[in-house]
């Protein structure tokens, strides 16, 4: 039997592949292929994506985005695209928002649950994000309406609808009622 060594891929080679509708994320030289994601899925993602981006500009500034991709990792190389993330204006480069991927971890990355992801997946996703870096990641479970947030310290808090969804120290004053991304 013989083995043929798998050429895995950067995030640089990564970019150039032409694009397929498929969601793909670049894992550890790997590209992973999902289904995209459900109406729901997307409305969930703009409603939260309109809350932070309001905040952000009233307050301390940033970027606020949807589904670009993030280089969280090297040798092998780790690229992931959070549903909504937020990016804290002293860590975006002097020469302004990427063409291509960002070559930092989000301070916050929000992935929402699609039926088809397992549970592995997005723990999978989870440790891909605070391993680099990210301060807070929200995963939102929109059958079950509720959001878990983890941070560096590995610690995990589920949130219910009728709760409200704070940015701790990563986004200061802002709120969110949970039940308003489900509307």
């Amino acid at each position: 039997m013989s083995l043929i060594a798998q050429h895995l891929l950067t995030a640089e080679e990564f970019w150039q592949l032409p694009e397929t509708n498929m969601q793909r994320d670049l894992v550890r030289g790997e590209i992973v292929e999902s289904m995209p994601p459900g109406g729901q899925h997307g409305a969930i993602a703009s409603e939260l994506n309109a809350q932070l981006r309001a905040w952000a500009k009233a307050g301390p500034k940033g970027f606020v985005g949807v589904e670009s991709g993030f280089i969280l990792g090297r040798n092998p190389d780790t690229v992931r695209s959070p549903d909504v993330f937020y990016a804290r204006a002293e860590r975006i480069p002097t020469t302004g928002i990427p063409e291509g991927f960002w070559e930092l971890a989000p301070a916050l990355a929000v992935e929402v649950v699609s039926p088809s992801e397992s549970a592995a997946d997005v723990r999978d996703k989870v440790r891909d994000y605070l391993s680099a870096g990210t301060q807070l990641v929200w995963v939102i479970y929109p059958r079950s309406r509720e959001v878990m947030v983890h941070t560096p310290d590995g610690l995990a808090k589920t949130y219910s609808e009728g709760d409200q969804l704070t940015g701790f120290e990563i986004l200061p004053d802002f709120t969110c009622v949970i039940a308003s991304l489900f509307e």
